[in-house]
């Protein structure tokens, strides 16, 4: 079961860092672009607003990849009191309730998404290039469950490698 855990983790992984990658290379590549473009007088409407909805889909990307190192928001003075214990207990527990209140507020947080976006999905419109605005909504309720499934997967893994972790 730890190995099925750890290989969803590592792809997990790779996708992020490979979308964040791609993530970033096309902002670079479409705001190079787009100066190009005014540079010679001419306007593409459309390249800043998908800038932008590139710039928020990779923010969840980077979010995920935060996940994993521990590095996300975190309130630290729980942790700086725990941090001063030697009890092995302690730590698993306080390391597994961080973990278990992250994956509840990010499953929350999906749920609601995927609420607005069913909003969007009946009432939105056209936005650009003839993509429904739907479609960009899309990328919240998709980077909150990367992020969910990140914390489920270091909270299974964290409560089945027990306190040795």
């Amino acid at each position: 079961m730890e190995k099925y855990l750890q290989l969803f983790d590592d792809f997990l992984e790779k996708l992020s860092r490979w979308g964040l990658i791609l993530s970033l290379f096309l902002i670079l590549g479409l705001a190079v672009f787009s100066i190009v473009m005014r540079w010679l007088s001419m306007s593409l409407l459309w390249i800043e607003p998908l800038i932008r909805h590139i710039v928020f889909l990779s923010a969840f990307l980077g979010g995920s990849l935060a996940t994993k190192k521990g590095a996300h928001i975190k309130v630290d003075l729980l942790t700086h009191m725990i941090g001063r214990s030697s009890s092995e207990v302690l730590h698993w527990l306080h390391r597994n309730l961080i973990g278990l209140f992250c994956c509840l507020t990010c499953f929350f947080l999906t749920l609601s998404s995927w609420d607005f976006y069913q909003v969007e999905k009946e009432f939105g419109s056209t936005a650009f290039l003839n993509i429904h605005s739907s479609y960009l909504v899309l990328i919240i309720p998709l980077g909150m469950g990367l992020i969910f499934f990140r914390f489920f997967n270091l909270l299974l893994l964290g409560l089945k490698k027990g306190r040795s972790a």
